[in-house]
């Protein structure tokens, strides 16, 4: 393993719709789709101009422990460098494992648990696949945060479970009131923490996905011509201009021009 304990490392997405889903980020982004097949559900590797990004996986009539149809969804994982040993952390921090720890092959080893806050994130214990790769290029992952109701728990829980280092960020905000901190100081910053408290409602609430585009605009146009919507924003930051969108089938997601950034003032 050689991304520390708690860096983002892995994100994908659950479909009810594999084939509209590859069909839609094919033209947003011009991803291109690896089936690994039989032993592995069909699960898919998803690369950026041969880059890896992440994994794309059919969840078309599964259900959840409750007995409903999953939805379709991005999710985010971060690294550990023992699953089981964190697993234990969780339950003992007020998290609640939903899949247990299982290997992918020889690929790693994960699991799936909620944090006291309701949201979901994944573990992964890295063998011969270490994550995504950082590129920062237009179609790649560029920025992950979790917006909680409960800032001060969601703080306690991955402190202790992913050893965060949680710093104020460095760049003043418009709204003073508003807490934001980084998972590691500036540059070296792998996701962010908001509290959501009078921003959001609590369903929209959770993990969220940031992916690299060349210009917002003209993204969120294309995104409305291959079928997806536009949820909110563009909007402006000194991290690019940046809106939130789903796909046609509702899994949301962030898109930022990095090169559209604005100092505020």
């Amino acid at each position: 393993m050689t991304r520390t304990t708690g860096t983002s490392t892995w994100l994908d997405l659950s479909t009810r719709h594999l084939e509209s889903a590859k069909t839609f980020y094919t033209g947003l982004f011009g991803w291109a789709f690896e089936d690994l097949g039989d032993d592995f559900g069909h699960y898919h590797l998803i690369r950026n101009d041969g880059a890896l990004v992440g994994g794309l996986m059919d969840v078309s009539g599964m259900t959840c422990p409750e007995g409903g149809e999953l939805s379709s969804e991005w999710g985010i994982f971060l690294a550990v460098d023992d699953v089981d040993t964190r697993l234990a952390e969780v339950t003992a921090s007020g998290g609640t494992v939903v899949v247990p720890a299982e290997n992918v092959g020889d690929s790693g080893r994960m699991a799936v648990v909620l944090d006291p806050t309701g949201a979901m994130v994944g573990l992964w214990q890295a063998r011969e696949l270490e994550g995504y790769e950082f590129t920062g290029s237009p179609g790649s992952p560029v920025w992950f945060e979790l917006m909680a109701h409960h800032f001060d728990d969601a703080a306690a829980f991955y402190t202790a479970v992913f050893d965060a280092d949680l710093v104020p960020m460095s760049e003043p905000m418009d709204d003073a009131d508003f807490r934001y901190v980084t998972n590691g100081p500036g540059e070296t910053a792998s996701w962010g923490l908001g509290d959501a408290t009078g921003v959001m409602p609590e369903d929209a609430a959770g993990w969220r996905v940031y992916l690299g585009v060349a210009a917002c605009d003209a993204a969120v146009e294309k995104v409305k011509e291959l079928g997806g919507s536009l949820l909110d924003g563009p909007v402006d930051s000194p991290f690019g201009r940046i809106a939130t969108v789903a796909d046609p089938e509702g899994a949301s997601f962030q898109i930022c021009a990095m090169s559209e950034g604005v100092a505020e003032g």
